[in-house]
């Protein structure tokens, strides 16, 4: 019998593919996005529990983003998002379907690796800078 190991970046592209499938995307919801770090390994797991990490939790029945933060994170095992109110005094309160929107427009322009890109909206005014990066 021979030895046969499936590459990792197979089961990443159709990771990949199976998110994109199942999600709309508005490129609207962000500007400026921009690629960081192509190599970094961010398994799509721990992006997704990473994102719904942010404010203290706004997984399950929470709908937006609570405590009125001038900045946030989220993380789980490879990733971390970072946010900020763009605004001097602006507070976050991104909803929880504004958010997930804005990090499959900015993951469709990069699908793979980091990024760093600008959510329209949710801010108590203006918008929310925000970074996703492997730790």
């Amino acid at each position: 019998m021979p030895f046969h190991t499936t590459p990792s970046f197979i089961q990443d592209h159709f990771e990949i593919l199976r998110i994109r499938a199942s999600t709309t995307v508005d490129p609207s919801a962000v500007t400026g996005t921009t690629c960081t770090g192509g190599t970094a390994t961010i398994v799509a797991h721990d992006q997704n529990v990473a994102e719904l990490g942010i404010c203290g939790g706004i997984a399950g029945t929470i709908v937006k983003c609570g405590g009125a933060p001038t900045s946030t994170t989220g993380s789980s095992g490879t990733a971390l998002f970072t946010l900020k109110a763009v605004d001097a005094g602006a507070t976050i309160n991104v909803s929880k379907g504004r958010w997930e929107g804005c990090v499959r427009a900015a993951a469709a322009t990069c699908p793979t690796g980091g990024f760093s890109s600008t959510c329209v909206g949710g801010a108590s005014t203006g918008n929310v800078a925000f970074t996703l990066s492997a730790q």
